[in-house]
C-alpha cells in the first residue's frame, strides 16, 4: 500500500499527518480548527484515502499559519506515498455540486506545481452549523491548496461555477478535489511505467 507519514514542527505549528493511498476513507482528525477537520474528514470520505491528523498551532493570533502548514504537510504526504508514480492515471478532474454550489477541480500528478484558483466567498459570513463551529476565514481556503499544489508538484485547478452559501461552495471544492485525487492517483494496469513521454514526473 502506498501510505506516508509526515512531522513538521515549527515555532508556530506542530503538525503529525498520515495517510494511505490505498485506503477505504476512514480518519482521524483532531486540528483544533473545527471547520478544517470537518473538511479534512470529507475529503478522506470521498477519496477513499484513510488519514490521520493531530495537530495544533498559534490559533490565538488567528489560523493562518496552521491551515497554510497542513496544506504543506498534506501534499508532502501525498508525494511521498506515490513514490515513482509508476502505473498512475496522473490526471483527474471532476465537477461536483454541493446543494446551490458548483465546483470544478482539474489535476494533474506531474511533478510541477501550478494553481489557480478561480473562487469567490461572501465576506462575513460565520459557519455555525451543527459542528460547533465558529466564524472561520475562507480566503484561507485558498492558501490551504497553494501549499499542497507546492509542496506536492501538483498542476492544481479550481473554479467555483455557483454557489451562495459559503459553506456549500468549500464543501463542494475538497469534495471534488477528493474524487478529482481519486482519479489522478489510481493504478492503472494498461499504462507500463510512468505516464510521461518524458519518462518521469
Amino acid at each position: 500500500m502506498r501510505k506516508a507519514r509526515i512531522e513538521r514542527k515549527t515555532a508556530e505549528t506542530d503538525i503529525k499527518l498520515s495517510l494511505n493511498l490505498d485506503g477505504s476513507g476512514n480518519y482521524k482528525i483532531k486540528t483544533t480548527i473545527p471547520f478544517i477537520d470537518h473538511m479534512f474528514s470529507l475529503f478522506s470520505k470521498h477519496s477513499l484515502v484513510d488519514l490521520e491528523i493531530k495537530a495544533s498551532g498559534d490559533t490565538e493570533v488567528d489560523n493562518h499559519h496552521l491551515v497554510e502548514d497542513l496544506g504543506i504537510v498534506l501534499g508532502e504526504a501525498i508525494k511521498k506515498s506515490l513514490g515513482k508514480k509508476i502505473g498512475i492515471t496522473r490526471y483527474g478532474n471532476f465537477l461536483l455540486p454541493m446543494d446551490e454550489a458548483l465546483s470544478y477541480v482539474a489535476i494533474d500528478l506531474s511533478g510541477r506545481p501550478y494553481f489557480s484558483f478561480d473562487v469567490k466567498f461572501k465576506k462575513n459570513i460565520s459557519c455555525l452549523r451543527k459542528h460547533g463551529m465558529s466564524n472561520f476565514d475562507y480566503s484561507l481556503i485558498e492558501e490551504f491548496f497553494r501549499a499542497v499544489s507546492s509542496s506536492c508538484g501538483m498542476n492544481l485547478h479550481i473554479k467555483n461555477h455557483t454557489g451562495k452559501n459559503n459553506h456549500h461552495i468549500a464543501e463542494s471544492i475538497f469534495k471534488g478535489f477528493a474524487k478529482a485525487l481519486q482519479q489522478a492517483v489510481k493504478i492503472n494496469k494498461k499504462i507500463k511505467g510512468i505516464p510521461s513521454t518524458k519518462k518521469m514526473l
